[in-house]
């Protein structure tokens, strides 16, 4: 294995972790198929959202570290569940009271409600596939529809059939007693109204590769299990496609663990050795409850890339997937800020902290460099002190403090500006509480005022900091009170930047006025 670096076979970072047990799989002898096979799954009854992305975003990070540990070629399959029954109308498409007849119809026989594509599913496969283009994913991209209606899936359906009692014998073990009594793997596809039907299965015959069951009406019927005529429930769904595609990896969030050994189990009776599994914590909203499609609670893709870019996103979703994190929109400040610290870090890094560091696995080594000049949390309290009502106004103050940056030669500093912009107005703005210094603070902030006015240096964050920092000094034990003090009676804010850099940005007489204004209590008024 030529591209093989002891860099990435000891590297810590988990998708060189994950990379290394699919790598084991394969010790022996490469695999016959030629490749290397990744999948993620998608429930098409909805529009693609951020655990869609995540899940894309996670695998490809462990797919490239995969191939720098490997020559072995690979691919990433993105497969559509797209023959599933439409169990509920959503609540978010034109006339959903159309749709009411089309309930327990695979989602791609159900027309769309927007009146783009052949069906509903073939609207939300183009949605998925349009996301994924967006973010450069590289990925091939499968209907369960087609699939099954090809004859791709036929051979694991008669395989199925063959080991019927052994995987009901695995299915029935994970069910109430109840749900026994009428459960079947296999869920006949009506030929005339195209529902999924739920019906107790009187005869399954291996051997000539039919199914025998009793319709709605009573009418007895047979149908042969190939050619999209029959699809299988969702758990020994998952396990089959393993076997059908021959897949090594796949991901899902936590709330899929308790299936594992169900999916695992059935795989293997098909005949294909069970993936390599990673399973992820999932992501809770501001209240801590689990982020929901149909709640809408939490940050949507859409409304992340309103206020950062695609890579902060990026390397959100990079951190510490098997922890739950808070996914609401006070995390994307620090993500924006510490994707660029990254960013500059990589530059200096020797070739096994690099494989550590997020952005390579952000960027599959091809690492750009950052031209932020400024922090994103900097520019927000510059979005606040100077009321900004677009970028143009912080490029003001961006180019007296680095009068060599331009928009054009700092196109992520300009993308940034317009974010910062946009998030001050719709977060910071509204919950932004100013209030009056005490005695103490008003002397404090009297004398930093008379030092700045008296300053004649460049606009040097250090030299600057050093002011702030003696004025406080004498004062304040501990410290961190006169920081305290300064953001909340001069930004509003709990926190904020280290103070001697926003003086540098906004300007020493600029920040005099700031100060002024504050103590004759016009910022609380």
């Amino acid at each position: 294995m030529a591209k093989m670096t002891e860099a990435g076979m000891t590297s810590k970072a988990w998708p060189f972790e994950e990379a290394r047990r699919i790598l084991k799989r394969y010790e022996k002898a490469p695999p016959e198929k030629g490749y290397v096979l990744f999948e993620t799954g998608y429930g098409p009854s909805g529009l693609p959202h951020i655990g869609t992305f995540g899940e894309v975003a996670r695998t490809t990070m462990i797919r490239r570290a995969f191939q720098e540990i490997s020559d072995i070629p690979t691919r990433l399959i993105c497969f559509s569940d797209d023959l599933d029954g439409m169990r509920k109308v959503p609540g978010n498409v034109p006339n959903p009271d159309n749709l009411q007849e089309y309930l327990q119809m695979p989602l791609t026989s159900v027309p769309d409600p927007f009146e783009k594509f052949e069906s509903f599913g073939h609207h939300n496969n183009a949605m998925l596939r349009r996301f994924l283009d967006t973010f450069g994913f590289d990925y091939e991209f499968i209907s369960a529809t087609e699939f099954y209606a090809s004859g791709k899936f036929d051979e694991v359906l008669l395989r199925a059939a063959e080991k019927y009692d052994e995987i009901m014998e695995v299915m029935l073990k994970s069910l109430r007693e109840e749900r026994r009594k009428t459960y079947s793997i296999f869920l006949p596809i009506h030929p005339d109204t195209r529902r999924v039907l739920y019906v107790p299965i009187k005869e399954v015959n291996a051997a000539d590769g039919t199914i025998t069951f009793d319709d709605t009406d009573g009418t007895e019927m047979t149908l042969p299990l190939t050619g999209g005529n029959v699809k299988l429930q969702w758990k020994p769904d998952f396990g089959a496609r393993w076997a059908a595609l021959e897949v090594d990896f796949e991901m899902y969030g936590k709330d899929h663990s308790t299936n594992t050994p169900i999916y695992d189990s059935i795989c293997r009776i098909l005949g294909w050795k069970a993936p390599e599994h990673f399973t992820y914590e999932l992501f809770l909203d501001e209240n801590g409850q689990k982020i929901s499609k149909s709640s809408g609670n939490g940050v949507s893709i859409d409304e992340w890339l309103t206020y950062a870019s695609a890579e902060s996103l990026s390397y959100f979703m990079y951190q510490k997937p098997k922890t739950a994190k808070r996914m609401h929109f006070d995390v994307i400040p620090k993500a924006v800020d510490e994707y660029h610290q990254q960013l500059r870090a990589y530059e200096d890094q020797d070739d096994k902290a690099r494989l550590n560091n997020p952005v390579w696995h952000i960027h599959g080594g091809d690492v750009p460099t950052s031209k932020m000049l400024v922090p994103f949390s900097m520019l927000l309290n510059l979005a606040s002190v100077s009321q900004a009502k677009d970028k143009d106004q912080l490029w003001g103050f961006i180019q007296r403090y680095a009068p060599d940056a331009t928009p054009q030669s700092n196109p992520d500093m300009d993308q940034a500006a317009g974010f910062a912009v946009r998030y001050f107005n719709d977060f910071v703005k509204p919950k932004r509480t100013f209030r009056l210094p005490t005695d103490l603070e008003r002397e404090a902030l009297e004398a930093l005022r008379d030092e700045l006015k008296a300053y004649d240096g460049a606009l040097d964050d250090e030299a600057l900091q050093s002011i702030v920092y003696a004025v406080g000094r004498d004062r304040f034990d501990p410290l961190r009170a006169w920081f305290s003090a300064l953001y909340e009676v001069l930004l509003g804010a709990t926190q904020g930047p280290r103070f001697g850099g926003f003086i540098a940005l906004y300007g020493v007489d600029e920040t005099v006025a700031l100060i002024d204004r504050a103590l004759a209590g016009e910022l609380v008024a």
